[in-house]
């Protein structure tokens, strides 16, 4: 790691960019960047650490000190930054090949790969790691409540990385992942997502493929032993399956469910974490393997789960009024949403559970997974369906039936509504729910503010 260059980051007010240039500048490195929207947090975030911040893009910004311009995902041809630094032939790079060559090298690094719970399992085990008093370095897509910021790189051997299937930059369409040097790749679980940068599933299975690929044969990969589309990867490395299928190597066991936490054996070793639902033990149990495969006791191990503070935005609460508890997730695909609501269950047993749902992401704001949110929305006693964001980006054909989706569910027996913006919602809420009830909002997005619209009229 050099802090002797400048580097200038085009878009750097994005969530990683932003903690990536953040986590530079504290090594000693000159940063520079420049974004359409410069706004609080990540504005104050990137200002506190001394860095200078231009808003808009224009060809002035672009200094000439800079040794290397980064260019983030979101900025594409056209953009006058980008054009004038194509003109002037400068050095230019991605964020994962940024973090590649200046930090990541050299190191051991340990990837979190998977359609879900990436960020979960990631913080996990930078925070095993750090509680074991490895001071690992490490880069989460998440707001971590053990750590004071989503990134820190230093000069420790132990790099944790959450590693994104999505595309790299305008210029190299590669998944972010291949970037990462991986010794040990965690892969989570593989399904169909990002329908805007992957056809089909065979084309995110070979991304994945490509990730174990990278992986030394002094490394190792851990796959969920009981998902069909990771068992259907190769893998030139040594290889753990981890789940609860019989035929797992790594053998999950849950032996005790409160609203408190989860206590579960792995070959009949005893584990307990903190948290709720099968999909966060196995979470659990994949930082487990790894960090057993960093050379940590089993006793570290469990002393670093048990002090897991968890992830901001993922089943947090907003508040309670009138006796209804308002819940925050980042949920934004169907599996992820029915995992949380029988997490749920195991929290508040007993409670009516609401889910509110808005189709903001790529994948969806279209019909392709239309059932599978159906059947999801099912495992709530009653839900809300939002508009869908930005519907003029997809095709109506392609588009989301929203309607179709509430008639769906409420015909299962399940009430759900459609309501076609936050006020409409809020009042449905308003009038539906009862001291007791749980409302969990699942949105990838700030979605109006409901949160608090929500708290004020239960209120």
């Amino acid at each position: 790691m050099s802090s002797s260059k400048h580097l200038h980051f085009i878009g750097i007010c994005g969530t990683a960019m932003g903690s990536t240039a953040a986590a530079l500048r504290a090594l000693g490195y000159t940063i520079s960047g420049s974004d359409e929207k410069v706004y609080p947090p990540m504005s104050d975030v990137l200002r506190d650490a001394g860095i200078t911040l231009t808003e808009g893009y224009r060809a002035e910004n672009l200094p000439a000190t800079a040794n290397l311009y980064v260019v983030g995902n979101a900025i594409s041809r056209g953009n006058e930054e980008l054009e004038t630094l194509l003109e002037r032939k400068l050095p230019y790079v991605s964020m994962a090949e940024l973090l590649k060559t200046e930090v990541i090298q050299g190191k051991r690094s340990f990837v979190v790969s998977g359609t879900h719970g990436k960020t979960t399992t990631s913080t996990m085990l930078a925070w095993i790691f750090e509680h074991a008093g490895k001071n690992p370095g490490f880069m989460i897509g998440g707001v971590p409540e053990n750590f004071v910021s989503g990134a820190r790189f230093n000069h420790s051997d132990l790099f944790v990385i959450e590693g994104d299937e999505y595309d790299t930059a305008y210029f190299d369409k590669r998944s972010k992942f291949l970037h990462y040097l991986p010794e040990c790749a965690i892969v989570n679980n593989i399904e169909f997502d990002h329908a805007d940068i992957f056809s089909d599933l065979a084309a995110i299975l070979l991304t994945f493929q490509r990730l174990l690929n990278s992986v030394p044969r002094n490394g190792l990969v851990l796959l969920n032993g009981d998902d069909k589309n990771c068992l259907s990867l190769k893998s030139y490395s040594p290889v753990k399956t981890v789940g609860l299928g019989q035929e797992c190597s790594e053998r999950i066991h849950i032996t005790e469910a409160s609203p408190e936490g989860t206590a579960f054996e792995i070959n009949g070793v005893p584990f307990s974490v903190p948290m709720i639902g099968e999909f966060n033990v196995r979470n659990a149990a994949m930082c487990i393997c790894a960090a057993r495969h960093a050379g940590l006791t089993d006793d570290e191990i469990r002393a670093g789960l048990e002090s897991f503070k968890g992830i901001r935005r993922r089943q947090q609460v907003r508040g309670v009024a009138g006796g209804v508890t308002v819940m925050d997730d980042f949920g934004h695909h169907p599996t992820a949403l029915r995992e949380t609501l029988r997490g749920l269950r195991q929290k508040y047993p007993g409670q009516r559970l609401w889910a509110v749902f808005e189709p903001r992401s790529n994948t969806s704001r279209r019909n392709l997974l239309q059932n599978e949110l159906i059947e999801a929305l099912k495992e709530a006693d009653g839900s809300v369906i939002a508009a869908v964001a930005n519907p003029e980006k997809v095709a109506e054909a392609e588009r989301l039936d929203t309607a179709k989706v509430a008639q769906s569910v409420s015909q299962a027996g399940k009430a759900c509504f459609f309501e076609p913006n936050t006020d409409a919602i809020v009042a449905r809420l308003k009038a539906e729910t009862k001291p007791g009830d749980v409302i969990v909002i699942f949105s990838n997005g700030g979605f109006d503010g409901i949160h608090g619209k929500l708290l004020t009229a239960l209120a």
